[in-house]
């Protein structure tokens, strides 16, 4: 896998895009994700752009944003349009958004329709600018299951819009990840990767308490910690999909406390199990 820092690590900590491109580089991360709000910020404040990121031997995997899928349609396209401007500019093909804010079981047939034609017409504008629309499975969302994943992507029925397999939130949905992949698989463009501690913590993802500074972190612990068994997970994906999601970019998405140290040890480790299953393939 080609790994990623987010930039939304760093939300709450004193530190430049250059400081932290330099600290991706020389632990060998090979891309950024990089937070909407943050490319917006950073595209009026000097030469940052995908040639400069070139200068640290980093690219920009994808940029991550929250569309306004439920207001005005004028506002929604004017975002698309200047996030889809921003891809171009960072030399990303990805675009991550949610499908709502609202679990699919408690959406109804109409509100449904709704969100597909929406889904449909960003397609319709990012595929203009050759961007994929990656949408995150996600707790409360129209692709919180794989079924419901599944159906949007029949109903959408559209080559722009792509998958974010976060594994977490596929296991917190009570899935088999590894099932999951595999029926997945041909739409997935993009993994996140963390863990908890326990089921019972999950609400410690919830959005109104990731993105407060006083938030809690209790339960997120690193990726070879938790409750999901991650080994497992990267061995089946460079096992059983190694001719397509091998070499898939994948965030690193810490959102707790000691960023770098936890980056470090994490990366070390997928690092470590990525040599020892190309040398069992070699052998083998």
């Amino acid at each position: 896998m080609n790994l990623s820092i987010c930039t939304i690590s760093f939300r709450h900590q004193l530190i430049s895009i250059e400081q932290l491109l330099g600290w991706a580089q020389s632990n060998h991360f090979q891309a950024i994700e990089l937070w909407g709000i943050h490319a917006n910020n950073l595209a009026d404040q000097g030469p940052y752009d995908k040639d400069w990121l070139k200068g640290f031997g980093l690219y920009t995997s994808m940029i991550s944003d929250y569309l306004p899928l439920q207001g005005p349609e004028p506002q929604l396209y004017y975002k698309v349009q200047r996030l889809s401007r921003l891809c171009k500019l960072w030399g990303t093909g990805k675009l991550r958004t949610f499908a709502g804010d609202q679990a699919s079981d408690q959406t109804s047939a109409a509100q449904r329709r709704t969100m597909v034609l929406r889904l449909r017409s960003i397609c319709e504008w990012v595929a203009q600018h050759g961007i994929s629309l990656i949408v995150e499975i996600h707790p409360n969302t129209l692709a919180d299951t794989v079924e419901s994943t599944l159906q949007l992507i029949d109903e959408v029925a559209h080559a722009s819009l792509r998958i974010n397999f976060d594994v977490l939130h596929v296991w917190e949905s009570g899935a088999n990840t590894l099932e999951a992949l595999d029926k997945l698989a041909p739409y997935i463009q993009h993994f996140h990767l963390k863990n908890i501690a326990s089921k019972d913590m999950l609400d410690v993802f919830s959005p109104a308490n990731v993105y407060a500074a006083a938030g809690s972190r209790e339960g997120m612990v690193p990726l070879f910690e938790g409750a999901v068994d991650f080994r497992e997970f990267l061995e089946y994906v460079m096992d059983r999909h190694a001719s397509t999601l091998a070499d898939m970019d994948a965030s690193l998405e810490w959102f707790g406390h000691h960023a770098q140290k936890t980056l470090r040890h994490d990366r070390y480790l997928i690092q470590q199990l990525q040599q020892r299953c190309q040398n069992q393939a070699i052998v083998g």
